[in-house]
């Protein structure tokens, strides 16, 4: 067995204040530094994606018009912008290799990307014989739920770490949790923060 670890998306627009940040982002990127720092349990490769856009149509909402923060959302991780690089928690992470996703559609899932050279990462984790995944970052409900499902979808053994996660909204997430064992994808742990949570008491 090979096991890849899939760092999602930990930008600084998805982060506390960036322009699309999700609740206990930042927290997410440095328990992720020290998980990655600790040998990420035993993990062959650890890889990035990243969002990566410079025109995606209508997944950026229009000026005149509110997002609907479902299918249009506020201007973020634009390319060349330090919306887009990696959280600094994570800024020094040596990934084996980082796949940049949607420069001209949404492309929430991970497997849209591509390294610089073009090469995705379906084949890259293909060429070196990964067979698990183990998939991390943000949104647990978007981008995580669209890379582990595409992940399931392409035959690997696929889990979410949902401690190194978080999420947008309650409703979302339960929506993800239940597409993830309707294909047969693990869940460890439980997602730390969701935005638009009632506070517990």
């Amino acid at each position: 067995m090979t096991r890849a670890l899939v760092v999602v998306d930990v930008q600084n627009d998805f982060c506390e204040g960036g322009s699309l940040a999700v609740a206990g982002a930042a927290g997410v990127a440095e328990a992720l530094a020290r998980y990655v720092a600790g040998g990420a349990d035993g993990a062959d490769f650890v890889v990035a994606t990243r969002d990566y856009h410079v025109d995606p149509g209508g997944h950026f909402a229009a000026a005149s018009d509110a997002p609907d923060f479902v299918h249009s959302w506020p201007v973020h991780c634009v390319v060349d912008t330090q919306g887009a690089e990696l959280h600094p928690a994570l800024a020094g992470t040596g990934f084996a290799a980082e796949f940049r996703k949607g420069r001209h559609e949404a492309a929430y899932s991970g497997f849209q990307g591509a390294t610089e050279n073009g090469v995705s990462l379906a084949d890259w984790l293909a060429e070196r014989g990964v067979t698990e995944l183990d998939v991390v970052g943000i949104a647990t409900d978007f981008c995580v739920r669209a890379t582990a499902l595409d992940s399931a979808a392409a035959g690997f053994g696929t889990r979410v770490l949902l401690d190194f996660t978080a999420a947008v909204a309650p409703e979302s997430l339960a929506v993800a949790l239940t597409d993830f064992a309707a294909a047969g994808v693990g869940t460890v742990g439980a997602v730390g923060a969701v935005a638009g949570a009632e506070p517990s008491a």
